[in-house]
Order: C-alpha cells, then sequence, then structure tokens
C-alpha cells in the first residue's frame, strides 16, 4: 500500500491547552495526588487539521518505542489512511508545561506504518529453524496451534517451562504494551519470571545492594541549584531527545542558569558538544577506576563530607564496618592500599588504567568536592559493561563522600529521577503475585535452554529456589527482536535456538519482519498501536508528567490483529476466556483503565473529554530530591538494605563472594563488597597486548532509532547511516579515511560498514551505534552493522546483565 504527501503541508498550530496538576511529595509512580487544577479553554485539538485541507480526521496517539520521552503524535486521515504526522501543539516551553515535539523517530511514523517490512499474514516455518522457508496459514490454524503447544508443554514439563521473552518495542504502550500476554500466561498459571532489563541490569544489581532498591537521582531541572553538574556516560540529548523529555529539560537549564557541565565518556557526545563546558575522554569499563583515583585525592587532602560518612554509611572506613568482618576490607582501606591487593589508588595508578591524566584526576577531584552543591549523575551505558556492576556504585559512592545526597542540587550518583504521573497500568495478573515466583535473568535465558536445569542460584543468580528443574520450552517473542538482533553474539544465540528439542516452540509477534521473526516457529501479525486504542502513561523524564489518548487512526492492515485479539482467542481454547478478559472488550479496559486512574489523579479527563484533551499534563512545581527523607531523618526513614544506610560495603554480596560459583569461561568473574576497580575478558589491559585484536568497541545509542526500532526505514537510514565511530590515529594506522567502507571484526563475526574518522571518541576505542538490524551476506559478513554480531555472550557477574560494551576487536579497510 503506497502513500503521498499532498504537495504544501501547512504545519501551522492552533492555541494550547495547558493542564497543570500539583501535588505534595515528587516521586515517581506517585500514588495519591492533590490539590488544584486549572484548566484553559482550548478548541477540540482533534478537529484541527493545521492548513490541510479535504483531511477527514486528526487523531491523537503517540511514539511507544522505548528511549523513555513517549512524544504524543497527530496522525491526519485521508480515505482511511494516513497523510501525515504531526507533533505536540500544546503547551509551551516553560518548565512544566513543555511541548512534547517528537524527534525525527516519531514523526516517521508513516513509513514505518506502511513499510514493506510488515507483517501481513500468520506463518508457518516448514523447513529447518532458522533456514528462511514458510508458509501462510489461517488464524484458526495459528490459534489452534498455539493453544495446543502451550498444553502440551504445561502438562509435560510444567509452568516454569514457559517463557514470555524480554523486549521493548512496545515498552510506552498500556493495553498495547507487552501486557497482554503475560497476563494470557498468568491466566494459564504463570511463566518462568525474569529480573532485570538489557539496559540497566548491573545498575539495578548495584543499586539494590547500595541503596536498598532503584532509587533515582534528583531531576535534571534541579541542576539550577547545583554549582557544578558532572555526567558519567549520560546523553540525554540523543537517547531522550524529544522536546518533552530530556533533551528540553537539559538545554532549557543551561541557558538558563548555565551550570557549568562536565562530561566523563568515551565519546565527545551530542550531550557533551550541546550543554558540556569539559569533555573528559575515558577507556570503556573504567569508571570505578577513575572514582577511585578521585578519592584518593579527596581523602588525601581531607576534602571528604565527613560527618556524612559516618552519620548515612556502613563500609567506608574501618570504624564503621559491619560486625563480624575482617580488618582491612574497608573501601578507604581498598584507596589506600590496605586492602587485599596492596595497591594505592593514586591518581596515577588510575591514568593508566583510564587514560584520563592524573592531573587532570587531581583537579576534577577537588572541584568536585569543593562545588557545593554537585549534581552527579551517571547514563546507563557506564554500568553496560562486564565489571558494570562496580562502575555504577563506585559513582554513588563518589556522591556520598562529597555529602551530595539528599539535598538540592545534590544527587545519589545514579541517573536523573523523575516524575510520573501515575496511570493505572493494563494487570499483568490478577491478585498480589503471579503465579509463578521463579525467576532468572532477563539476559541469560540462552543457558536456560542449552541447559536449564544446571541452572542454580550460587551459579546463574536463579531467584525464588535453588535451581531450575526444567529448561525453557516455549517461547512467547512479543514486540522484541532482542532473540537475535538484540542479544550478545547472534551466532551463539542462532545455534542455541536451532535445536527445536531444546527450545521446541517459538511464537513471534510483530508488525515487522525482523531478524528474530525468522527463528520463530509460528508468526503472527501484530497491529501498529494506531490501529488500536489506549490510554498511554507519559514519559518518566524531568519534574513534568503527561498522559496521552490513544486513539484508532486506521482500521488494521493486511490481515494484522490486535495483541488483545491474539490472547482472547487462545485463551478460549484453553478454556480460560473469563478469566482472561475479565468480561471487557479493549475499549472497556481502557474505559476501566481511565475510572481506575481518575479516582487517583484529580482532574484526569474522563473517556467523553480525552479525544478533545489529547494530551494531559501534571506538574507539581517542586523538583525531585533523592533520598531527602532518609538524609533528613535516617532512623525513621532507613533504607532497605542490610545496614539501612548506604551500603559502601555490602555484607550480603561479602557473603556471594565466597560463595558463589564461576565456573569454564566465566571463571575469572568476580562479586565484591565494595565498589573495586575490576579488569575484566576484553577490557583495556587485554587490549594493549591484543595485536590481534587491539581496539575496545563500545555500541551507543544513535538518533536514528530507537534500539532496532525504526533502524529499517528508509528516510531514517538516509538522515543517519550506520558508521563506525574511529579515532584518527588508528584509523591513519590502518589507512582509513572518513566515509570509506570497512570492516570491523573479531573471532565472533565481522560487519561491513562505513568509517566516521573524529577526534569525538578516544583512540584505541571504536563504537557502532547499537540497533542496526542484522543482514548477513552469501559469506555470513553482516552488511546491516549490528553490533552483536562482534559482541560477546558472557552475563556479568552479579546481576547476570548486559556486557554490551565489553569487546575486542579489529578493523580494516574493504
Amino acid at each position: 500500500m503506497t502513500q503521498t504527501l499532498p504537495p504544501k503541508l501547512d504545519g501551522t498550530t492552533g492555541p494550547s491547552r495547558r493542564t497543570f496538576l500539583k501535588w505534595s511529595g515528587v516521586a515517581a509512580g506517585v500514588a495519591g495526588l492533590a490539590a488544584t487544577t486549572s484548566h484553559l479553554p482550548t478548541p477540540a485539538v482533534a478537529a484541527q487539521t493545521d492548513g490541510m485541507e479535504g483531511v477527514d480526521k486528526t487523531v491523537w496517539n503517540a511514539c511507544l518505542a522505548n528511549c523513555q520521552s513517549r512524544c504524543p503524535l497527530r496522525l491526519q486521515v485521508k480515505d482511511g489512511a494516513v497523510v501525515r504526522v504531526l507533533a505536540d501543539n500544546t503547551g509551551s516551553d516553560e518548565f512544566g508545561d513543555f511541548q512534547i515535539r517528537a524527534c525525527v523517530r516519531g514523526r516517521n511514523q508513516r513509513e514505518r506504518i506502511y513499510s514493506p517490512d510488515r507483517i501481513k499474514k500468520p506463518m508457518k516455518r516448514v523447513g529447518q529453524r532458522g533456514e528462511g522457508k514458510w508458509e501462510e496459514i489461517t488464524w484458526e490454524e495459528a490459534f489452534d496451534t498455539i493453544a495446543s503447544e502451550l498444553k502440551r508443554v504445561k502438562e509435560t514439563y510444567g509452568n516454569e517451562a514457559l517463557w514470555y521473552h524480554y523486549g521493548s518495542g512496545s515498552t510506552g504502550g498500556n493495553i498495547t504494551k507487552r501486557g497482554t500476554w503475560p497476563r494470557l500466561l498468568n491466566t494459564y498459571g504463570g511463566y518462568l519470571g525474569q529480573y532485570g532489563d538489557y539496559s540497566t541490569a548491573q545498575l539495578t544489581a548495584g543499586t539494590l545492594f547500595h541503596y536498598g532498591g532503584w532509587i533515582p537521582s534528583n531531576s535534571l531541572e534541579d541542576v539550577k541549584n547545583s554549582k557544578l553538574q558532572v555526567m558519567f556516560a549520560n546523553n540525554p540529548l540523543e537517547t531522550r531527545m524529544s522536546g518533552g523529555g530530556e533533551l528540553a529539560v537539559v538545554q532549557k537549564t543551561k541557558s538558563e542558569y548555565g551550570i557549568r557541565t562536565i562530561i566523563i565518556d568515551p565519546r565527545y557526545s551530542e550531550t557533551a558538544l550541546a550543554v558540556g563546558d569539559e569533555w573528559v575522554p575515558i577507556k570503556p569499563g573504567t569508571d570505578a577506576a577513575l572514582v577511585a583515583g578521585m578519592i584518593h585525592v579527596i581523602l588525601s587532602e581531607n576534602l571528604q563530607d565527613q560527618d556524612f560518612l559516618d552519620k548515612y554509611c556502613v563500609g567506608f572506613d574501618e570504624d564503621h564496618m559491619p560486625e563480624g568482618i575482617p580488618p582491612h576490607n574497608s573501601y578507604r582501606s581498598y584507596i589506600e592500599g590496605k586492602g587485599a591487593d596492596g595497591i594505592e589508588k593514586t591518581p596515577e595508578w588510575a591514568q593508566d588504567i583510564t587514560g584520563v591524566p592524573a592531573t587532570t584526576i587531581r583537579r576534577l577531584a577537588r572541584e568536585i568536592a569543593n562545588a557545593k552543591p554537585c549534581a552527579i549523575t551517571q547514563g546507563w551505558g557506564l554500568q553496560r559493561h562486564a565489571n558494570g556492576e562496580n562502575g555504577a556504585r563506585a559513582v554513588f559512592t563518589l556522591a556520598a563522600v562529597t555529602g551530595n545526597i539528599g539535598i538540592p542540587g545534590g544527587g545519589n550518583g545514579a541517573r536523573e529521577g523523575n516524575t510520573t504521573l501515575p496511570v493505572k497500568a493494563f494487570p499483568l495478573f490478577d491478585g498480589e503475585k503471579p503465579p509463578v515466583s521463579t525467576q532468572i535473568s532477563c539476559f541469560n535465558w540462552p543457558d536456560a535452554i542449552m541447559d536449564g536445569p544446571s541452572m542454580t542460584a550460587e551459579k546463574d543468580g536463579v531467584r525464588g529456589k535453588k535451581k531450575l528443574d526444567v529448561g525453557i520450552k516455549l517461547m512467547v517473542v512479543n514486540a522484541s527482536n532482542t532473540l537475535i538482533n538484540q542479544h550478545n553474539d547472534i551466532h551463539y544465540t542462532q545455534e542455541a535456538l536451532r535445536d527445536d528439542t531444546k527450545c521446541e516452540f517459538i511464537v513471534v509477534i510483530d508488525h515487522q519482519w525482523t531478524a528474530s521473526c525468522d527463528w520463530g516457529d509460528i508468526v503472527l501479525p501484530s497491529t501498529t498501536n494506531f490501529e488500536e486504542i489506549d490510554i498511554i502513561p507519559g514519559a518518566s523524564c524531568g519534574d513534568m508528567g503527561w498522559a496521552i489518548w490513544g486513539d484508532k487512526a486506521i482500521e488494521p492492515l493486511y490481515d494484522a490483529k490486535t495483541g488483545y485479539e491474539m490472547c482472547t482467542e487462545i485463551a478460549r481454547r484453553l478454556g480460560i476466556e473469563q478469566e482472561f478478559t475479565q468480561g471487557r472488550t479493549q475499549e472497556e479496559w481502557r474505559r476501566w483503565l481511565i475510572d481506575e486512574t481518575r479516582a487517583n489523579v484529580e482532574g484526569f479527563p474522563t473517556e467523553e473529554d480525552w479525544p478533545e484533551v489529547g494530551v494531559f499534563r501534571a506538574y507539581s512545581g517542586k523538583h525531585r530530591v533523592a533520598m531527602k527523607d532518609f538524609r533528613e531523618d535516617p532512623e525513621a526513614n532507613p533504607l532497605e538494605t542490610a545496614s539501612g544506610k548506604i551500603d559502601i560495603f555490602s555484607a550480603p554480596l561479602y557473603e556471594y563472594s565466597k560463595t558463589w560459583v564461576f565456573e569454564g569461561e566465566r571463571a575469572g568473574d568476580r562479586v565484591t563488597a565494595i565498589p573495586e576497580y575490576l579488569e575484566t575478558w576484553e577490557g583495556q589491559a587485554e587490549a594493549r597486548t591484543n595485536d590481534k585484536y587491539p581496539l575496545q568497541c563500545i555500541a551507543h545509542h544513535y538518533k536514528g532509532r530507537t534500539h532496532s526500532s525504526y533502524a529499517n526505514l528508509e528516510k531514517g537510514l538516509e538522515l543517519h547511516p550506520q558508521m563506525l565511530w574511529i579515532n584518527p590515529a588508528d584509523a591513519e594506522a590502518r589507512g582509513i579515511a572518513n566515509g570509506d567502507t570497512i570492516y570491523v571484526f573479531n573471532d565472533r563475526g565481522k560487519v561491513k560498514t562505513e568509517a566516521r574518522v573524529t577526534p569525538r571518541i578516544v583512540p584505541g576505542v571504536v563504537s557502532l551505534p547499537q540497533g542496526a538490524w542484522y543482514k548477513p551476506n552469501a559469506d555470513g559478513v553482516d552488511e546491516g552493522g549490528c553490533i552483536n554480531t562482534l559482541m560477546k555472550y558472557h552475563p556479568s557477574p552479579l546481576a547476570k546483565g548486559n556486557p554490551g560494551h565489553t569487546a575486542l576487536v579489529q578493523v580494516e579497510k574493504a
């Protein structure tokens, strides 16, 4: 189906509508909202045509890809087809009322809706799994087969053999999120659960033991109260680049308050370019060493906030250790060389590891310690390493040593916090908890396919029981390209999936034929969110929360169905339709979600008002200050750590360090009680001695796509072609010029792409933007440029998470 744009499209906008909701207590997922709401009159936004004559209707919906910005869109429809996609035309450029303008990704939805990669019919493989031989089948056959396989696997192996695969292609939705299929499986008795995520697994695990759970830092708007902002690998201008997301907040805060900003990153990112006052280039995976070198300076010059450390922290020094721990296990002992390794963590020691000059380390340490207050945050790239748990915890520790936790203008060293409007979520299960409590990491599922019964709590991080009784036998892969494209070492995962006596049945649900679809047994064509209805929670970026009306713009294309339709049909065949639907249609579920939200959010629009409102904003007028209550009264507001305080030394991790098992290729992995710097496989030290593969390879997020979503769209590829960032010194040594076609390779695979020769990346490091679609040619060379052709499958020690920035490669001119 081909659509053409009219020759002239006027982008003018009408008057904005501003809706403010004030509440006391700013936090993610606020349960109770209070007080005043003010409304400004507005025309019926949905009826506006923005100067485009002959349009039948303009419909609100949203971009739901997982960048966290969650932008409203207005789709203009003519003769049953989307002919134009417009951004939000409400709000302003003021804090708390930002116009939530979509970026180039979100505005390219027409090309996605009408993509030639759309899956048109249910498909069944007829050859070997992964061979690429398919035949069309009816929906009836698809539903019957899936229901039959669910029954067979449950009766043969039990519910823990069922697996709902990790994925974020529909993260921003509600009913249209990945909620329908988990609800179906939970209604059918449950499935093997998962913890963590591909983005933040190591950070999440580090936060659990350091702070007792996920506690984001102060909001980025609160930086106006800071004297200095330090961002470790934090790049909101590319990763969350909408007008309502953090791009707008960061740029406006910088322009209005001019807070000095230091960016510590292997790449000179767009954030460093646009708002950074100083870029500190650093070798990947060495942030814990940089922090140790800075803290050595801070201690040597007595710049630490000792009162804060004494009152709120455990394990920083020998006087504040848990009972029964042998001497010289504190973090200060580690810094001073009194710990087990006997190495003093001087700036010169850190310089050799990080590539940051010792003079710079000293200057940074003094500047950060003397800036009162200092906002320290970290992005998620820092922890996406083989030693990511310790890197994340080291930045937390720097925030504690400088006493910046729990105060305006400060922060706890995590990624920036936010305020989320608590829109009722589509329930994944009925009751207080899912019917199956056993969990593994979302990332080490290949181990559960290859030999599930060998997985234990001490070796593989199994939670809820000591070991698995059975491996994964049936996978539901919904709105996910992590089966292949987004999981480390594509060739390894292909081999794990090829043997259908291990994982016996795979159903893939998507609207674009991705590389992961090639490995399904049945592939189902789903609708885009523009072909169904929803009520959409807004972004989790900044101090402004919002919600969006999701309306159907067009009828489902081809033979696509909604996830709710699919699951209802399968539930009927399993005899659990009433339990799954609770007697509600998708439209009735949306009405229920709105009514439930209105009970907790004063001023939340009624179903009748929503088409006119389009976007509902909520703003407290306050900035988020992380751990404020804890700082004010740690006795009344203890953390959920082992000590109730900030555990710089974690007693549970100390026990893990003695009891957890690492075997085979993972024999060198370690869990440590304090955030030590750990050199890892294929890290900076190995790069110095590996003549075959001497370059550290990382994988940054890219403006043209969100993970692998939108990566197949021609306009996006034209604007943002796949390329490898390489430093001029490394390029010159290999005879490579900017724009040359090159090979990037190691023993795991080979990628063909284009060279971007730039001083904006550290020498000895290359970066291949993640998310490009895997496209092997006849020789097995990936011409799509997928980073996971090169990355190793080796779950991190504690979180068993994704070390997607840890790899060594070589580069040569093609």
